[in-house]
């Protein structure tokens, strides 16, 4: 199975949830999502889906110095944003046993 198009219906609910316990910075969200397990997932997928996230007004940013580089831009998690998450996490559930539910019945 592609996990690109499961991954492209998700990737909002995966990078809230990355972000549910400690702000982070663009490659930084996108290396604990692979660590996670989602391996497909594109840089540009991930950045495009901070800003959306961002107008959408689920998250906040602030920016930090580097000494090593570049400044980073840091996003957290807002009240809207928590709310969302838990709204998205109670969809996904259920979609999720529905579809373990068909699943199960065919295997």
């Amino acid at each position: 199975m592609d996990t690109t198009q499961l991954l492209k219906g998700v990737l909002d609910l995966a990078v809230l949830a990355v972000l549910r316990d400690e702000d982070g910075y663009g490659y930084d969200i996108l290396r604990r999502l692979r660590s996670a397990g989602l391996d497909d997932v594109g840089d540009a997928s991930v950045y495009g889906t901070l800003r959306r996230l961002f107008q959408a007004g689920m998250l906040t940013t602030y920016v930090v110095p580097s000494e090593e580089g570049p400044h980073r831009k840091y996003y957290a998690l807002n009240a809207a944003g928590r709310t969302q998450l838990g709204a998205s996490s109670t969809v996904w559930r259920g979609f999720a046993q529905t579809m373990n539910q068909l699943i199960g019945e065919r295997a």
